[in-house]
């Protein structure tokens, strides 16, 4: 039995056995140092890259940011990184991280220069997914890194590296910090940056895994003090890249746990019949946790329910704050005339037609003054919804086409902003206006607040 044991382990060891695969270390080693390097084709090619990721981000084209990072040569000095690390090289480290610096600085530079002369500056949902590193990120960069050494170090590398390009997502990140120093941004920039960061170490360290792995033999020194020197330098180097980077990790994972206990919580506690939820965040700086709902009501006895149960899912430090919108439907006048003239058909019926001309009347003159009020009174809700807005003016329109006699009214919305606000946020922010005043056809207008 232990020897039939035995046996379906190595056949289960043969089949994921990559040492058979292995490429001429050499072959390998000199292919990876090669790509390291920047200046001339190699330096324009990304040049050439950067400015197409800036495009299809700018225009919100996927299909244009792939073909980006299919050209792209950034992989280069990261993987020299790692294998650096992996067969002791301090000479092709420097090498690789004085590239990995020129080509840093080369990309965002080309990114900001191209966002500072186009025409085109709200950012779009491709830029947008750049500023915000999750732990799914993390887990991309490694298994990206992992997969591009093999398919370096091995035979039939196939279309693998095309795939890692895209995959590990390294051009974006770039552009998108060049659109954060282009239009003054910092947290797109630093928030990009960071994607960014997260992608080198965690790609550096699969490679360098991947590397040991696969058994490479370490740098020749004639000097054997020589080689624990620059161990000991290797060593250093890992320890400080890694520990920014692991706190990062354990921040993206805290962040992460935390948005999916809140979505639970809203899911489980807050949703009831009738009423539809618009938004949730959590304020970190005041810990709040602000829901904002529109439609029927929530109770406070179910508020205080739900605000009980915070600790179940991890939200215990935080405070509910529920933003719910008015039920206030307006009414029709009654019709109570009817039986006040009983005794008199005519005096009953000039009575009631008086009754609805006056509601008429002041349904129209309500429809015109109503939203002026309310644009004061919803002020607290809509910077819950959107934070950017920083005013917000409510009218009715009535507009008259040149080309026919016909007529339509709508309600219109301008909305001053402190800075650009993303398609999704305008979205949002419409949908819950229309919802908020009841209006049939609603029309949103952002400008930038002075």
């Amino acid at each position: 039995m232990e020897q039939n044991d035995k046996s379906l382990w190595q056949v289960v060891k043969g089949y994921f056995n990559a040492l058979p695969d292995k490429e001429d270390e050499e072959e390998t080693i000199k292919q990876i140092s090669n790509s390291i390097v920047f200046h001339g084709a190699n330096l324009w090619v990304l040049v050439f890259a950067i400015f197409i990721a800036s495009l299809g981000l700018n225009v919100n084209s996927t299909a244009v940011i792939i073909g980006a990072m299919l050209i792209s040569p950034l992989m280069g000095p990261i993987i020299g990184m790692g294998l650096a690390i992996g067969v002791s090289d301090l000479e092709l480290l420097k090498r690789s991280i004085k590239n990995y610096l020129v080509a840093t600085v080369i990309s965002v530079l080309t990114a900001t220069l191209y966002f500072l002369i186009t025409p085109l500056t709200e950012a779009q949902s491709e830029l947008l997914a750049r500023t915000s590193p999750t732990l799914y990120d993390v887990l991309i960069a490694l298994c990206g890194g992992a997969a591009g050494i093999l398919a370096l170090a091995t035979k039939g590398k196939g279309n693998v590296i095309p795939g890692v390009a895209i995959a590990t997502a390294l051009m974006p990140p770039l552009c998108t910090a060049g659109y954060g120093l282009a239009v003054g941004n910092l947290s797109f920039f630093f928030g990009a940056f960071y994607l960014f960061f997260i992608n080198t170490v965690f790609i550096a360290l699969s490679t360098f895994v991947g590397v040991r792995m696969l058994r490479f033999g370490h740098k020749s020194f004639v000097d054997p003090a020589r080689l624990a020197k620059v161990n000991r330098y290797i060593i250093g180097i890992v320890v400080l890249t890694m520990l920014p980077a692991s706190y990062m990790t354990v921040q993206i994972i805290r962040r992460s746990v935390l948005d999916n206990n809140t979505r639970k919580f809203v899911k489980n506690e807050l949703t009831f019949k009738g009423t539809q939820i618009i938004s949730q965040n959590r304020d970190e700086d005041t810990k709040t946790l602000r829901v904002v709902a529109v439609g029927r009501s929530i109770t406070p006895k179910a508020i205080d329910q739900a605000r009980s149960l915070l600790d179940d899912y991890q939200l215990g430090d935080y405070k509910l704050s529920i933003i719910q919108g008015s039920q206030s439907d307006s009414l029709l006048l009654s019709q109570s005339l009817t039986t006040a003239a009983a005794n008199s058909e005519a005096s009953s019926r000039r009575l009631i037609e008086q009754a609805e001309q006056i509601s008429q009347l002041e349904t129209q003159l309500g429809s015109y003054t109503r939203y002026a009020d309310m644009g004061k009174s919803i002020r607290e809700e809509v910077k819950a919804i959107s934070p950017a807005v920083t005013s917000i003016s409510l009218s009715r329109i009535t507009e008259a086409r040149t080309d026919t006699t016909a007529t339509r009214q709508y309600v219109m919305a301008v909305a001053g902003v402190r800075r650009g606000v993303s398609l999704n946020e305008r979205r949002q922010l419409k949908e819950w206006l229309k919802a908020r005043t009841k209006a049939d056809s609603l029309r949103l207008i952002v400008t930038s607040a002075e």
